[in-house]
């Protein structure tokens, strides 16, 4: 399924390594503070907002399985 959404995205060397599913902008935002407090050149951090196609987990919750850039 397609949705809107908020996510936290991590950066290695320029390539995108991990999307997190976050429930607000400021939510995501407090997310990147505390995860860039563990310097490292190579990992960056964004957060982004729109659309991406998410999947079920078997505990019940949703990830991003793909984001869709337009």
């Amino acid at each position: 399924m397609i949705e809107a959404v908020v996510g936290l995205l991590m950066f290695i060397n320029g390539e995108i390594k991990e999307a997190r599913l976050q429930d607000s902008m400021a939510m995501c935002l407090r997310g990147k503070r505390e995860a860039e407090r563990t310097f490292s050149e190579s990992v960056t951090y964004k957060c982004w907002k729109g659309k991406a196609e998410l999947e079920d987990n078997i505990d019940g919750s949703k990830s991003i399985k793909k984001l869709i850039i337009e």
